[in-house]
């Protein structure tokens, strides 16, 4: 830069002292290209958690857990950062922005917080940021991965300075056509302004001229907060119009040339493997089917229509051997679960302490993503292409690439939009599939599992029990131990790319690298003297992974239930024995607005009851009041014949995650999570019975329904705590879950242990049949599929 280059600099680009984070100056590049393109900066150090501010302690406060120092999140912004400089946005000679999001749409609202940054920092109109998802990328590493709440954090400065970086370029470039000062110059809605003459120039005009033949480094400073006019506002959705007219662009909404329909007839129990199949040339004869091959997880059939694939998997004979989970059921799974814990350590002492001591189930749940797994691939001789919504999809083109013996340059995936994931698209098990059943047919396949596959042969939440012992004195907590024990979780994705990919599945290693990620997560956001939380794993038949957390809402939940009976056998009210021991003010902060705007301490009829309950993660903070209507008379709607189910009636969220980009979509966040909460806490588990799941669709997964769905609900966005998000897309699961436990035992008068609480034998409903695992109606069939 030369000496009259700095003296046109832009006064917002001026270092300034005294200013703090909020204008600290960044390193961008302007890329050689022949309309401007821009970069983030290369290694920017992560920017620590500001200290809270400090509460007044418990007589005994606990020293501080490890994810309260470095958690899952600072590793995962850690690891994006030395390819941060890849990220890059691009101004079109229309005068938009266009970005590629190396990261997955799944619903949870990231394109339109990106487009807001973009627009924030670029004076652009939100309406002229283009976001599309980036395809695999294995140059970006761990800069790939969709998980842990940690998109927004990890892009939230890599964008605003790639962004910073376009906006300075066409400034300079319009002061050189203007003949002015850069500093005299204005940037507004997509066009310089020149302040002295009022003449203009679009962004588009000058997206040429700014353009470079060579990469250049180029410093600049990012907005301060107050100077936010996008940032921090409430946005709708940039991609609601599409979505609510049925134009927003899925995987199987994709037409590629050859790509029929294709399903595939599974084993009856989890991850059953094909001895024969008696039938295939009668199938393959069926109307509009084309082939039929054994794949390694079932027997493929491609057809015209996804109808004729239900008849003819329907129509198969096959002869199947045993699975994993063979002879399994939740009782032969509780008993190892029981087995593999580890023990406490700290008795009650006779006559000077007391002690609550409780153990807790949480059964398999479902991931529930209204989309089912689908993908498409076209596989070739010398290549490969593939189509999915994918939250690892280096993970999934190295991976693939391996299996079909190409070189990782040759396998082409691209990331669609999803309909919904909660962790289930962290695993590419349908791309991968696809593209095995591609290369055995020599044809492009448009794949779908059926809905039952999902909820049988699919990602499963782990069962798991959480043992608890506190042990208290004189009002006080002493000491906390939790001893949580899980079927393990599969954690092959890794950290986005095949290293940590292979090293989570060894068979040596996998239990350091779930006891890292538990350690990562897991906090107690109270002083309760020496606190311990420890995780056991045991039983690897299961096909798990997270569903919208991994071990937080169970662990929250059964804290926060021993909280309760703290309370209660010390006399203190649960809301102020909870503010009481709070280790800082942000969760204080939030407690108390939900208990003032959740009426704490109403009066409330027999059989109805409040719930309270915090929750702290990935930098953020969330306290959850519900109400809820446990009354024989006044419950709802009967689910099934064996259960009548309470009814949660109010729910009131406040919600502090720092500095909230787009409010609106916090809200969203926090409804959604809201909603898992009641479920897997009231209606929603898995039943295990001779190696496979009952449930086989959502007439009898009883995710929350409408006439459950609390008809008051609030959400309460706390002011910014901080000029930084925190994560979010988690955060409120594990709080509902936590405070409608609570409710439930205050209206019972009963703590209650196994969750969700509906889970009984023997079952409500006829369970569809196994063998094949598709339902008689093919208009059910259909109705499913979709």
């Amino acid at each position: 830069m030369t000496a009259r280059d700095e003296a046109q600099q832009d006064p917002q680009e001026a270092s300034a002292p005294g200013d703090g984070v909020g204008r600290r100056r960044f390193l961008g590049y302007v890329l050689a290209a022949p309309t401007l393109t821009v970069a983030a900066q290369l290694g920017e150090a992560a920017l620590a958690p500001a200290p809270a501010v400090a509460a007044t302690p418990a007589l005994v406060p606990s020293l501080p857990g490890p994810s309260e120092i470095y958690d899952l999140n600072d590793m995962l912004t850690h690891a994006a950062l030395p390819t941060a400089n890849l990220i890059t946005i691009r101004i079109d000679p229309d005068g938009s922005a266009s970005f590629a999001l190396p990261r997955a749409e799944v619903g949870q609202g990231i394109t339109t917080s990106s487009a807001m940054l973009i627009a924030e920092e670029l004076d652009l109109p939100l309406e002229k940021v283009r976001v599309t998802l980036a395809p695999a990328r294995p140059e970006l590493l761990f800069n790939q991965l969709t998980g842990g709440s940690n998109t927004t954090i990890s892009t939230f400065t890599p964008i605003r300075v790639a962004a910073a970086v376009a906006r300075g370029r066409l400034l300079r470039a319009a002061a050189l056509e203007l003949g002015e000062l850069v500093g005299s110059l204005t940037a507004k809605a997509g066009a310089i302004v020149s302040s002295a003459t009022g003449r203009s120039l679009t962004y588009g005009e000058l997206a040429a001229k700014a353009a470079s033949g060579t990469d250049t480094a180029v410093g600049v400073a990012l907005k301060k907060p107050a100077e936010f006019k996008v940032i921090g506002t409430a946005q709708r959705r940039i991609d609601a119009l599409e979505a609510v007219t049925g134009r927003k662009k899925f995987a199987m909404d994709l037409q590629v040339p050859g790509a029929l329909p294709t399903m595939v007839c599974r084993p009856p129990t989890i991850n059953g493997t094909v001895r024969s199949v008696d039938n295939a040339d009668e199938v393959r004869a069926m109307p509009g089917i084309t082939d039929v091959v054994r794949i390694s997880t079932g027997v493929a059939v491609r057809g015209r229509t996804f109808g004729q694939c239900i008849d003819a998997v329907r129509a198969l004979k096959v002869t199947w051997g045993p699975g994993t989970a063979e002879g399994d059921s939740d009782a032969t799974v509780l008993r190892k679960l029981r087995a593999a814990e580890l023990p406490l350590v700290v008795p009650p002492l006779p006559l000077l302490t007391k002690a609550v001591d409780a153990r807790f189930t949480f059964h398999f749940a479902s991931n529930s993503a209204l989309e089912t797994n689908c993908a498409i691939a076209d596989v070739r001789t010398d290549s490969a292409e593939i189509w999915a919504s994918l939250k690892s999809p280096v993970v999934a083109q190295e991976q693939i690439a391996l299996e079909l013996g190409l070189p990782v340059g040759a396998v082409k995936v691209h990331v669609t939009e999803g309909g919904g994931s909660f962790g289930r698209k962290l695993f590419h098990d349908a791309a991968r599939e696809a593209a095995e059943t591609s290369r055995a047919m020599g044809k492009p396949v448009k794949l779908m599992w059926h809905r039952t596959d999902d909820f049988r042969q699919g990602r499963t939440h782990p069962m798991s029990t959480s043992r608890v012992r506190a042990t208290y004195t004189l009002g006080d907590v002493l000491t906390y131990e939790q001893r949580h024990t899980s079927v393990a979780t599969d954690f092959g994705h890794g950290l986005g790319e095949i290293i940590t990919s292979a090293a989570a599945r060894l068979p040596v290693g996998d239990l350091t690298f779930s006891e890292t990620i538990f350690q990562l997560t897991q906090q107690s956001p109270y002083h309760f003297g020496v606190t311990t939380q420890l995780l056991s794993e045991t039983d690897k038949g299961f096909n798990t992974g997270s569903m919208r957390n991994i071990y937080s809402p169970n662990v929250r939940c059964a804290q926060e239930l021993v909280v309760d009976e703290l309370a209660r056998r010390t006399g203190k009210d649960a809301y102020a024995f909870r503010r009481r021991h709070l280790k800082d003010e942000r969760a204080r902060a939030v407690l108390d607005k939900v208990a003032e705007v959740g009426e704490w301490g109403r009066s409330l009829p027999a059989g109805m009851a409040q719930g309270i309950a915090v929750h702290p993660e990935y930098h953020s903070v969330v306290a959850v009041l519900a109400e809820i209507d446990c009354r024989p008379e006044t419950t709802g709607r009967r689910i099934h014949d064996a259960y009548t189910g309470p009814r949660v009636t109010k729910v009131v969220c406040a919600v502090d995650v720092g500095l909230a980009v787009n409010p609106r979509g916090l809200e969203a966040q926090m409804m959604g999570g809201i909603i898992d909460g009641i479920a897997v806490t009231l209606t929603s588990g898995l039943h295990l019975r001779d190696g496979h799941f009952q449930e086989g669709s959502w007439d009898n997964y009883f995710y929350t329904r409408q006439w459950n769905t609390p008809p008051e609900l609030e959400i309460v966005v706390m002011p910014a705590t901080s000029d930084r998000p925190g994560g979010a897309g988690e955060l409120a699961v594990a709080g509902a879950m936590a405070a409608v436990a609570c409710a439930y035992g205050r209206a019972t008068g009963t703590m209650p242990t196994t969750f969700p609480v509906n889970h009984a034998e023997p079952l409500g409903f006829e369970p569809l049949p196994t063998t094949p695992p598709i339902p008689a109606s093919p208009v059910d069939g259909l109705d499913r599929a979709f």
